[in-house]
């Protein structure tokens, strides 16, 4: 059985959402109990609280689970290492945590038994994220102290995310600031827009790297965090990220994905107070576009 959590029913209790559909609250407790209960790929646990579009599957008693052990593990490369967080630079082609259509192999998976914090199991020690086709640098932490002391500091805009992005054409200032709520595209549920009827605010500063004959490589800096929102930003102003099969030109400079790379990521750590500073050089694969595009 697949059921998918309205917006309604967002906050009930994991067995309570089943009670109805399994016959009984205490049959739904019985199969979450046993493991039988995934939520957006996860094995549910005792309590929890269901959100908005998060998809729940009840696997056949009769039948056994799928065997985790045969999904490919993520790869990534650990940029920086202490007791109480990992600064991990992820390739392109690896999802953050299990979400719809992603529910194995993912980096949060790979890092679980090293990782902690926050309310989500299925995304414990996670702060931030990077889309799949993104590469670069992503911060997680060990303990729910640090978790929370790093997620205060995102919101506070405390830490800083620089971004290499190779875009179309050439902006009409050598730096500046987009100012444009994101949310939802109106037509295309699985894209984000700034044609939307849900905006939230969106903040991203750039400035010119790198002047080259049809495109231009900037150093992108967010200041808020929202889903593909330099992405968008850039198709916004006109100026897509090379490469973007969702917002731009698919294939552009030989490119399998977008050219976007989180290349620093700085801010002070939570514990010692001492600054935390790491980058990334490009992949091969955006390295080779680039001089394509020069």
């Amino acid at each position: 059985m697949e059921l998918q959590v309205a917006a309604e029913a967002a906050g009930e209790r994991l067995d309570a959402f089943l009670a109805e559909p399994l016959g009984s609250r205490s049959q739904a407790a019985r199969l979450i109990e046993a493991g039988l209960v995934r939520v957006d790929g996860t094995v549910a646990r005792k309590g929890q609280r269901v959100r908005e579009s998060e998809r729940i599957e009840v696997l056949d008693e009769q039948r056994p689970a799928p065997d985790a052990a045969a999904v490919p593990v993520a790869q990534f490369v650990i940029a920086y290492e202490d007791d109480h967080l990992i600064v991990v630079d992820k390739p392109a082609g690896v999802v953050v945590h299990p979400a719809r259509g992603h529910r194995h192999g993912t980096l949060a998976q790979a890092l679980a038994d090293r990782i902690a914090g926050g309310e989500e199991a299925w995304r414990a020690g996670i702060v931030h994220r990077l889309d799949r086709d993104t590469s670069g640098l992503l911060v997680v932490a060990k303990s729910d102290a640090v978790h929370r002391a790093l997620k205060a500091a995102l919101a506070a805009r405390e830490m800083r995310r620089e971004y290499l992005a190779l875009v179309e054409g050439r902006p009409p200032a050598r730096s500046g600031t987009i100012d444009a709520p994101i949310g939802r595209d109106r037509r295309v549920r699985t894209r984000m827009s700034t044609s939307t009827d849900d905006p939230k605010p969106a903040i991203t500063h750039f400035e010119l790297d790198r002047a080259l004959p049809r495109a231009t490589l900037l150093r992108v800096r967010l200041q808020t965090g929202r889903t593909h929102q330099i992405r968008v930003h850039m198709q916004a102003i006109g100026h897509p990220v090379c490469g973007d099969p969702d917002y731009g030109t698919p294939g552009l400079y030989g490119l399998r994905r977008q050219f976007l790379h989180a290349a620093r990521l700085a801010f002070e750590h939570p514990v010692t107070a001492a600054a935390v500073d790491v980058v990334s050089g490009l992949p091969l694969d955006l390295a080779e576009a680039l001089a394509a595009a020069r």
